[in-house]
């Protein structure tokens, strides 16, 4: 009696364990699914997004890039089975990339201007965006997988994070680039590399472009003297 009391004892353990080593494993099995649907995800928002950095009107690409962003976000909640909040991620963006993206956009609006200087091909804003849309990916990837949502997401204690992926994502997205073919290499790299002939703006193109630098104030992409050191510029070429 007494041993097969322990015969049952053993088995039951025996399945008791095999349960438990069941279960793991589906969860883990899961987890990987999830964290390779993300992945994807992230990539192909990613290509997307540097597609959005060859829009050739100021400040409009930012807004392609940032909506894209969004779009991103809420993918990745739908994967790891979070609400999706579209202020509380507005904001999360606006907080994370706004010192990357805006600013290579005021730049490139510096550039643009006749007098000034070459212009910054699309090639390097859509550089910076894919590298900005990576970096906020693999921020929100990480964030949901040790459990985080979207309400409770610190921008403050994530944005070292955002900046060390911002770094290792100008290279991801370039290798990324050369794969997919998101620019063909002569017209974009020749564009890029040449010389703009100067054009003297119009009265219209200079109030458009005060217009923009304006906005780019508003959101804090430009400080006070960046907005009046471009302005005055803008307002000699006339």
């Amino acid at each position: 009696m007494e041993s097969l009391g322990k015969e049952i004892f053993r088995l039951a353990t025996k399945t008791v364990k095999k349960t438990i080593m069941s279960t793991e494993k589906e969860k883990s099995n899961q987890s990987d699914e999830r964290s390779k649907h993300a992945d994807s995800i992230i990539r192909n928002h990613v290509i997307w997004s540097m597609g959005a950095g060859f829009i050739p009107v100021i400040v409009a690409d930012v807004i392609a890039i940032s909506a894209l962003q969004l779009d991103m976000i809420r993918q990745m909640c739908r994967v790891y089975e979070i609400d999706f909040s579209e202020t509380q991620g507005k904001a999360i963006v606006s907080s994370l990339t706004s010192s990357t993206i805006a600013r290579v956009t005021a730049g490139r609006l510096l550039k643009i201007i006749p007098g000034v200087g070459s212009i910054i091909g699309g090639v390097t804003l859509s550089a910076f965006a894919g590298a900005s849309t990576y970096a906020l990916g693999e921020v929100f990837k990480k964030h949901f997988e040790t459990g985080g949502t979207i309400l409770d997401f610190d921008t403050d204690r994530l944005k070292k994070l955002y900046k060390e992926k911002f770094e290792k994502g100008k290279k991801v997205v370039e290798d990324w680039r050369k794969q997919e073919a998101v620019v063909t290499g002569d017209e974009w790299e020749t564009a890029a590399s040449e010389p703009a002939t100067p054009v003297a703006p119009s009265g219209e193109a200079i109030l458009a472009r005060l217009k923009e630098l304006a906005a780019l104030k508003e959101q804090g992409a430009i400080n006070e003297e960046e907005y009046e050191q471009m302005k005055k510029k803008l307002i000699d070429q006339f």
